[in-house]
């Protein structure tokens, strides 16, 4: 739990890094990898959130060994709120009443998934620690595809200037598959590494002979590149906790049945576990797509209210303002 909580300030404070650093920078693009990996390596402010985020990854690896998958994402939602807090005091950045009652309702399904697990050693003993290559891949492959293919479309809604802006949900369910699919790579990673490293050449080798690294590696790449032109269009107060939102039901859903933990045997807590699944997905589908039109501003009305051009002479006004 301690590094659940510490990966989740770790990750926060990496995002609003990032977020602050690529404000300031001119418009980046996934078409574009090397300008911009150029961009972002040049500031040190984006190094320090990427680096946070790294030691956020870290901590990762130690709970998924000591926690079911389904436990530790819903402690890593609660670290939405610490999100929230950063991006409104750092970023400036403000949430519609909609938005802030959509998040308090992610709360609640992951509050009702973590609800859902065996209490005390029962819930330790249902720690999965692999899963066949198979199962992996046909998992996670399908995945990938998919959230590069929904990426795809929200650049091109982006790219039509006639439409309203995106609030971010598109790009966020679609990273948000990537990262799910980056989970569940951790999740093999943590179970091939031993305890004690008393033979660490069959360790490694164990390791590269799993898919697991080349997933960790595809979803790096792939992920970083759509994360950061993501996070400079779009608000990282909703971006965030969507992208979370998608991994954390993805992660909790495939990851328990690819890695054996199973589903909870008391129907009470089977109930729980579907009741915030499908919460957290409702939400998701919810949201609103697109942010509100900017207010146009008032014109200067006559008495019989017909708008007039700016400048232009009121009726029966002529010389009214003359001594």
């Amino acid at each position: 739990m301690a590094a659940a909580l510490l990966a989740n300030v770790l990750y926060s404070t990496g995002f609003v890094l990032e977020k602050r650093a690529l404000a300031r920078m001119p418009e980046v693009s996934v078409r574009r990898p090397a300008r911009l990996l150029g961009q972002v390596a040049r500031s040190p402010l984006w190094l320090g959130g990427s680096l946070a985020l790294a030691a956020g990854f870290g901590a990762q690896l130690v709970v998924y060994r000591t926690l079911p998958i389904a436990a530790a994402q819903g402690v890593f939602v609660a670290g939405l709120v610490l999100l929230l807090l950063l991006s409104s005091r750092l970023l400036g950045e403000t949430t519609s009443g909609r938005e802030r009652y959509a998040i308090g309702a992610v709360l609640v399904a992951l509050l009702l998934v973590v609800l859902s697990l065996p209490p005390g050693a029962d819930s330790n003993g249902a720690v999965g620690d692999g899963a066949p290559t198979a199962t992996v891949l046909w998992v996670c492959l399908p995945t990938l595809a998919a959230g590069l293919a929904l990426y795809a479309g929200a650049e091109r809604r982006t790219r039509h200037g006639h439409r309203p802006r995106s609030t971010g949900v598109g790009y966020g369910v679609a990273v948000g598959l990537l990262y799910g699919v980056s989970s569940l790579a951790i999740k093999g990673l943590s179970g091939q590494l031993p305890h004690s490293f008393d033979r660490p050449g069959a360790t490694l080798t164990e390791v590269f002979g799993s898919p697991y690294p080349y997933l960790l590696l595809c979803t790096g790449v792939f992920g970083l590149l759509m994360s950061q032109a993501a996070l400079q269009r779009c608000r990282a107060s909703l971006l965030v906790p969507v992208c979370t939102t998608v991994t954390c039901v993805y992660t909790a859903v495939l990851g328990t049945l690819a890695f054996g933990e199973a589903l909870p045997e008391d129907p009470v807590r089977l109930v729980l576990r579907i009741a915030g699944t499908l919460l957290a997905v409702s939400v998701l589908l919810a949201l609103p797509k697109h942010d509100p039109p900017p207010a146009s501003p008032a014109r200067p009305r006559t008495g019989t209210g017909t708008i007039q051009p700016a400048g232009a002479a009121v009726p029966g006004r002529e010389g009214a303002d003359r001594p």
